[in-house]
């Protein structure tokens, strides 16, 4: 399964899962990373971490691990 982390600058994907549990998964869902959103990718930084979405109305950074758990389509 595709992950936020392989999304593409520009891409605007739709947020299948998050994998994880406890107070990882539950932070990433505090964010407001849900089954259901909508996230458009802004900026991915030179080396790849911290990715920069917009989701909600605001925008967020997020590290790669972070990223890595979330399942898009």
């Amino acid at each position: 399964m595709k992950t936020l982390r392989d999304a593409k600058v520009g891409e605007t994907v739709k947020v299948v899962r998050i994998n994880g549990s406890g107070a990882i998964k539950r932070r990433i869902m505090d964010m407001g990373i849900t089954k259901g959103v909508e996230i458009y990718v802004r900026k991915v930084a030179p080396l790849g971490d911290p990715v920069e979405i917009n989701l909600r109305g605001y925008e967020l950074s997020l590290r790669k691990a972070d990223a890595e758990m979330v399942e898009i389509e």
